[in-house]
């Protein structure tokens, strides 16, 4: 199984994803704004923004195992509430 690397990251740039963290947790409906690395401790970050907000999440490369790419047009067009997508992460 591959991990979640840079080249994946890349192919999701501006797509809304839910992401699933190694530990189990799941961010959900976030945008992958752009990967930023930080030469001094060589590490890459993601720069995630929550749908609907202005505010971004940084959050390290190492830490996602995983993404799973959103349909918004589902969300927006009422055939799913975003309330029940939520709901579904949480039970």
């Amino acid at each position: 199984m591959e991990g979640f690397g840079i080249n994946t990251a890349k192919s999701l740039l501006g797509r809304n994803v839910n992401l699933h963290l190694k530990d189990g947790s799941v961010i959900v409906n976030v945008r992958l704004a752009e990967i930023k690395k930080d030469e001094f401790k060589r590490k890459a970050f993601i720069k995630c923004i929550p749908y609907g907000r202005k505010n971004a999440l940084r959050i390290p490369l190492r830490n996602i195992a995983w993404a799973k790419r959103l349909n918004l047009n589902l969300v927006l067009t009422g055939v799913i509430e975003p309330s029940d997508v939520i709901s579904t992460f949480e039970s």
